[in-house]
């Protein structure tokens, strides 16, 4: 390594940089490093910084993420299952939910549900997340049964399913407990869930964005009796609305004190507003503020917003929640691999299927195959990890593997193999027509495709 002291230029450039960013943001980052934990007001501050502090914040992320991680980025090989998207919510950031009564609401069969599953172990997949709409009068065991047959099916699949806000609505529908219907899901098999349904944990925001859904004090208790009764969770935040930088780090600071309190947080995942095809987005443009549109609505975050969301969120969870993860669906694969370097350890999972990010107006793939993952992860010299879904190491890859893998190889005619949400919402065979549960039976997408 160079000696700093033999480039006096280099030197000059850096210790000038060093001096160009505010004292508070200095002083919050060197306490940072010192291990000291950043309050409310300190990650707002934070958040409101910008010039030479943003490259700071990244650097002091870096540090934190290799203290913690190492030079290992990790990712998992997983399938996401988006089987309805039916809803009664009406959330105004959801483009992929449709109301029972419209033409474009689906509901994938019980068979066809399986044979993705099956199809995703076959290609090397260890979790699929199950995640959906909320149906009109939908059977309350519906998500107890569905994981009992995938479990039936495939004992060693982790299930990854349930968002709090599908938790809550099947312990109602089910009239009982939260509690009871966790335990349900946990003696099903579901191994884990997703800390979808969180958005900002702030009740004046939830409101304004998504009346009527999951409120914080509702989300919370999902969540803190998920990881009473045994079952891990991951933690998201939803940004680039109509939050400040104060909503975001009273978020961060909010998720850190579930985890001091149970420990049961796997990893945080921001998700930032893909606002193109978001009803309240088009609201904001359409109405004024008494017809209901919300005038301070932001067309997602900036590069600069993004960048500092993962860095912070490393810097206020150092300590408490190891993981940050950077989503490539809503990044993009350029912006991901800058965000490995502002805090991030993992890049999370091959997807195969993608619904929710891409009916929103996402313009990135539903597939990203393991190869192209750890082609990423070198480019930045780090070492590709395949884990599981609770970071457990299943293979370090010091060299890439000289055969191709299974999700290599599907990656030809993927869109044609997997489908794609624009083309199941216009499927006769899978039109919703006010089943309470997925049939028994029914044409497959294989079937559905051969036949076509």
């Amino acid at each position: 390594m160079t000696d700093m002291g033999n480039l006096p230029h280099l030197r000059g450039v850096l210790e000038s940089m060093a001096g160009a960013v505010d004292s508070e943001v200095a002083r919050i980052l060197d306490k940072s490093l010192n291990e000291g934990e950043v309050s409310i007001e300190e990650g707002t501050r934070l958040f409101d910084a910008d010039g030479n502090a943003l490259l700071a914040i990244m650097a002091t992320a870096d540090e934190l993420r290799k203290r913690t991680n190492g030079d290992a980025v990790s990712y998992v090989i997983n399938r996401n299952i988006n089987f309805t998207n039916v809803c009664i919510k009406r959330c105004g950031f959801c483009a992929f939910s449709r109301d029972h009564r419209q033409e474009e609401g689906y509901f994938l069969p019980l068979n066809e549900i399986v044979r993705r599953a099956r199809e995703a172990a076959e290609l090397g997949a260890t979790e699929v997340c199950v995640q959906a709409g909320l149906p009109p009068k939908m059977e309350g065991s519906l998500y107890i049964d569905l994981t009992r047959e995938l479990k039936a099916e495939l004992p060693d699949m982790h299930i990854h399913g349930f968002s709090p806000e599908e938790v809550l609505y099947g312990a109602i529908r089910s009239k009982c407990s939260i509690e009871d219907y966790l335990l349900g899901l946990k003696a099903a098999g579901v191994g884990s869930l997703p800390g979808t349904s969180a958005e900002v944990l702030d009740q004046e925001v939830r409101d304004r964005i998504a009346a009527g859904r999951i409120t914080v004090e509702q989300w919370t208790e999902v969540i803190k009796t998920a990881h009473k009764v045994g079952i891990p969770t991951t933690s998201t935040i939803m940004f680039g609305h109509i939050e400040t930088s104060a909503h975001r780090a009273a978020h961060l600071a909010y998720l850190r004190d579930i985890q001091k309190e149970t420990g049961g947080f796997t990893e945080f995942v921001p998700l930032s507003f893909v606002h193109e095809e978001a009803p309240m987005f088009a609201d904001a443009i359409g109405k004024s503020a008494a017809e209901g549109g919300l005038s301070d609505m932001r067309p997602g975050a900036t590069g600069a917003e993004v960048i500092k969301m993962h860095a912070i969120a490393r810097i206020m969870l150092h300590g408490w929640i190891d993981n940050i993860q950077c989503s490539w669906v809503k990044e993009g694969p350029k912006l991901a691999q800058v965000l490995l370097s502002a805090g991030c350890n993992d890049v999370g999972g091959t997807l195969m299927n993608e619904s929710i990010s891409t009916s929103a107006g996402a313009s990135y793939g539903q597939l990203v195959p393991p190869s192209e993952l750890r082609r990423w992860i070198r480019d930045i010299n780090r070492v590709p990890v395949q884990r599981d879904t609770l970071y457990r190491v299943l293979r370090s890859f010091e060299t890439e593997p000289l055969e191709p893998e299974a999700l290599d190889l599907a990656q030809v005619g993927a869109s044609e193999r997997f489908g794609s949400f624009a083309e199941l919402i216009k499927l006769d065979e899978w039109r919703y027509t006010g089943q309470r549960a997925p049939t028994l039976s029914g044409p497959t997408w294989v079937e559905i495709k051969r036949g076509s």
